[in-house]
């Protein structure tokens, strides 16, 4: 393994620079030559800090969208199911192929057979399921914003009420 090349007070220097430029840590690390962990080692020894709001921003836009493409996602599979169930009840034409001569036939039935409409409802259930999921998946988030705002509730009334037991005073035994 490479032995890791000391931090000179020329890094020091092109960092406080390239920081003062406006530069962020990986644009620093590369004109370095670098890691962005170094430079986020000689950042904090120099009382640095690098802006992470655009990152945040990006990360909540990227979030945001894959939030409506499970949204949409989850539409297709409820229509999906739908479609699926929908076969149970069709006509429904069979090929096969067989025999030495390898022939063709073909027949209809007024619905599926019962392994068909069985593997049918298998899969219509794997669709609604997996819709489902994702619904699950993106209202998590808000069962917990709600939970924690319950508690906060709960806590503040907690306190109120301690507080104005103390203001009463110490409670007077009933049995002296």
């Amino acid at each position: 393994m490479a032995k890791a090349r000391p931090i000179t007070d020329e890094d020091r220097r092109k960092v406080r620079d390239l920081h003062a430029a406006g530069e962020s840590r990986n644009a620093i690390a590369d004109a370095l030559g670098r890691s962005g962990a170094t430079v986020s080692k000689i950042a904090d020894e120099l009382g640095l800090s690098f802006d992470r709001s655009a990152v945040k921003a990006a990360t909540e836009a990227k979030v945001a969208d894959a939030r409506a493409r499970r949204a949409a996602l989850m539409l297709e599979l409820l229509d999906d199911a739908a479609r699926l169930r929908a076969q149970l009840w069709v006509e429904t034409t069979y090929v096969d192929h067989g025999g030495k001569d390898f022939l063709r036939a073909e027949w209809t039935q007024r619905e599926p057979t019962a392994a068909d409409k069985l593997k049918l409802m298998q899969a219509a259930a794997a669709a609604a399921n997996t819709s489902m999921r994702l619904d699950d998946h993106d209202t998590v988030g808000d069962d917990i914003d709600e939970a924690k705002s319950m508690i906060g509730a709960l806590a503040a009334g907690l306190q109120a009420a301690y507080d104005h037991m103390e203001a009463e005073g110490p409670a007077e035994d009933a049995g002296t």
